[in-house]
């Protein structure tokens, strides 16, 4: 029994630690923001998709996928209060490599089910502008 206790408390404070993380940080609010929204942009939303997002999460910004529930609540919360153009204006003044990142991320959650929806393509496109690129030519060069 205190095992499992202990458990329980280990995942709450991995869950604590992660929402911390992404609540003090606003740029990567909102780049996480940006990526779930390219999730929903066609309507649904695709287990391919999500494992991609979950990858990106761990492998760019230390997340671990199992302890995102927190942050899922927050950017859920967090999602009424900014519009996608307000979140990749927080770009506007880092680097071209993180907004590069950035919109590399979102293509390829678009990307994951192999069917750009033209709703996903309209998102990225608008989104790219803001940070500075023209989606035709991030496209291509793919």
């Amino acid at each position: 029994m205190a095992m499992a206790w202990l458990e329980a408390l280990k995942s709450r404070l991995e869950q604590e630690k992660a929402v911390r993380m992404v609540a003090n940080d606003p740029a990567l609010t909102a780049e996480l923001l940006l990526m779930f929204k390219v999730i929903l942009a066609d309507g649904e939303v695709r287990q391919r998709e999500l494992d991609i997002f979950k990858r990106i999460c761990r492998d760019s910004f230390g997340l671990d996928p199992d302890a995102m529930d927190g942050v899922y609540r927050y950017l859920s919360d967090f999602a009424y209060e900014i519009s996608p153009a307000q979140a990749a204006g927080t770009f506007a003044d880092l680097p071209l490599e993180r907004r590069q990142r950035l919109l590399d991320h979102m293509i390829a959650i678009a990307e994951a089910d192999r069917d750009i929806d033209k709703r996903e393509e309209r998102f990225l496109a608008r989104i790219g502008d803001i940070l500075g690129f023209d989606i035709t030519e991030v496209r291509k060069g793919r």
